[in-house]
């Protein structure tokens, strides 16, 4: 039951990043930005954006509706698991050490934001790295 609930939490998190997306545009103010890029990489910026929200999304409900699924002692559940660690585990990586230190240090908002997000990415890739020790000792 423990590791359905955190699947679950995982879940409404990324939920969470998938809605997060119709408000970062205006945040960051996207409009003013990309009007000073090409017309092919302001769509191809605007494809990846939406893709990478598909992708939260279709995690995420995957996650709150079958978390039972992933849990299975089966090669597609630890594929998928293995999959989700690769791709949260690096995303941890970038987060670390591909950001900048000047974009959040010494600025209270970008600070908490930069720990916050390492924390969820260090929590998805735990999670599923644990599910995927449970596929294991079912």
């Amino acid at each position: 039951m423990l590791f359905m609930n955190l699947l679950r939490i995982a879940g409404v998190a990324l939920l969470g990043l998938f809605l997060l997306n119709f408000f970062v545009p205006r945040q960051f103010h996207w409009r003013e930005e990309m009007a000073q890029l090409s017309l092919i990489n302001r769509r191809i910026f605007q494809v990846h954006a939406i893709f990478i929200a598909m992708i939260l999304l279709m995690m995420g409900l995957l996650l709150v509706l079958l978390p039972g699924a992933l849990l299975q002692p089966a090669a597609l559940a630890r594929a998928v698991l293995i999959g989700f660690i690769i791709f949260w585990g690096a995303r941890l990586l970038f987060q670390l050490f591909f950001y900048d230190a000047q974009l959040w240090r010494g600025k209270p908002f970008e600070t908490v934001m930069h720990i916050t997000f390492s924390g969820l990415w260090i929590f998805l890739t735990t999670t599923f790295a644990a599910a995927l020790w449970k596929t294991f000792h079912a």
